[in-house]
Parts: structure tokens; sequence; C-alpha cells
């Protein structure tokens, strides 16, 4: 494939996704009857996300002692799990209504400001997953690691702070 069809793909991948999860907050989720208690999501996206804090931390001590097939490994996996993670989260939110975080005080605060701050770090590190992966899958080992230098760690906070605020909202749930 051209780099021009990826990149294309790309932009309207990291357009259209952040779009449709803005849109599940606009619109009321039908009364459907799914097979199984959907609350179950949620910590199931936590987990999701806390497997992928360690396939990450994983795959970037693999990079550091050169085990190039483990931390391809690793990463592929991670990228596999938070795409399972964003079907389930908007599966999630299509079909419920939104929980409100309960907290009080202080912690109220902290908590609005790492979800904040993970709302818009996740819908900023979808392009660049997508551009470091298809990098490393290309063997474009120069481009793939200017890039991995920033995802890596925006996506391994996006990652830990997914897992915060799912702690922070579950006794809400």
């Amino acid at each position: 494939m051209k780099e021009r069809s990826i990149n294309w793909a790309i932009g309207i991948v990291s357009v259209t996704v952040p779009m449709v999860v803005l849109l599940l907050f606009y619109i009321k989720p039908p009364d459907v009857k799914v097979g199984f208690d959907l609350r179950i999501l949620p910590a199931l996206n936590a987990s999701l996300n806390f497997s992928t804090v360690v396939l990450l931390l994983t795959g970037f001590y693999f990079i550091k002692n050169k085990k190039i097939r483990s931390h391809r490994l690793c990463m592929i996996t991670a990228f596999c799990f938070s795409a399972l993670f964003l079907v389930f989260y908007v599966i999630y939110h299509a079909l419920t209504e939104p929980t409100l975080y309960g907290g009080q005080g202080m912690i109220r605060n902290i908590y609005f400001f790492i979800l904040i701050t993970h709302i818009v770090l996740a819908a900023a590190i979808l392009p660049l997953i997508l551009i470091t992966l298809v990098r490393g899958l290309q063997s474009k080992y120069d481009r793939h690691r200017k890039i991995a230098r920033w995802t890596f760690p925006l996506w391994l906070y996006v990652a830990v702070t997914g897992v915060v605020v799912y702690l922070m909202l579950s006794p809400y749930y």
C-alpha cells in the first residue's frame, strides 16, 4: 500500500473514532436487551487498559534489550487490546446511560483533571499509535523510533489513566 493511502486511512480513522465517541454522549441509548449484564464492560475495559500498560512496559523492556520479535509481539498485542477496549467502550456507552462521578471536594477536581487529560490524549494518541505501528510493520525503523518516542509515553499515560478513571468511577456504576 502506498504511504499516501495509508496516511489517508489513518486520518479518516483518527477523525471518525473521536467523533463517534463524542456522539455517544449526545444520543439517548436505545432500550435494547442484550444477552449479558453490560455493567461488566467497564471492568473488562479497565482490565484491557491494565494489560495494555503491562504490554507497553514489557515491549519497552524488550526493545531496550534488542529483542525485536518480542517487542513487536508486545506492541501488536497492546494495539489489539486497545482496539478491543475501544469496541467495548463504544458498545457500553451506546447502550447505557452515562455514569456520573459522585465524589466531592478536592478528589472531584482530581478526578476531572485526570478524566479530561485522559480524553484529550486518547483522541490525540490514536493517529500516533497507528503511524508508529505502520512504520514498525513496514520496517521503517528510523521513522518508527522518532515517533515512538512520543507515542509510548502518551499511550502509557492514556492506558494508566483509563484504569485510574475506572477505579475512581467504579463505586458509582
